[in-house]
């Protein structure tokens, strides 16, 4: 098989199977051939994403942006990398702020950057921003029951 593109079909069915480690492997074989493909960076990113192996997902969202600059999830993924890290003590909330603005840039009604931003902004204590994210979230989708109870937590506990 010297075809980059059977490789990243395959690479995708693997990640959606949640074979991420054979993903990867195809991945990698796709990217050998034809390295200019943002979507290969993405879904290899994805699958280190999924396996926690933060830096390396980090790297491929990174070169699927500098690829294909309007990649909206590979901004917002980027994002949830460094607000979902553990292993890193201060993570820098404001790129992450940076990568959803800029997902949302390229898709307003984009619900789980518009859920990521408010969580985000919520660290930061800055609950007004968080609830005038969390309320444009809500007029996209009334019922998103995430949305709804951390409104309710901010106006009950930090909003008097």
């Amino acid at each position: 098989m010297t075809d980059y593109k059977k490789y990243l079909d395959d690479g995708i069915m693997d990640f959606y199977d949640g074979k991420f480690k054979a993903a990867i492997e195809k991945f990698n074989k796709s990217i050998e051939l034809k390295n200019d493909m943002s979507v290969s960076y993405f879904y290899r990113g994805a699958s280190y994403h999924s396996i926690e192996e933060y830096d390396e997902a980090m790297l491929d969202y990174t070169k699927a942006l500098s690829l294909d600059p309007k990649m909206t999830d590979a901004y917002y993924n980027r994002a949830k990398v460094i607000l979902s890290r553990k292993d890193i003590q201060n993570p820098d909330i404001e790129k992450a702020i940076k990568d959803l603005e800029k997902s949302l840039e390229l898709d307003e009604k984009f619900a789980d950057a518009l859920y990521a931003l408010a969580a985000a902004y919520k660290k930061l204590g800055d609950y007004h921003k968080t609830l005038e994210y969390l309320e444009k979230l809500l007029q996209i989708s009334p019922d998103h029951v995430f949305a709804r109870a951390l409104k309710k937590l901010i106006l009950q506990k930090y909003i008097i």
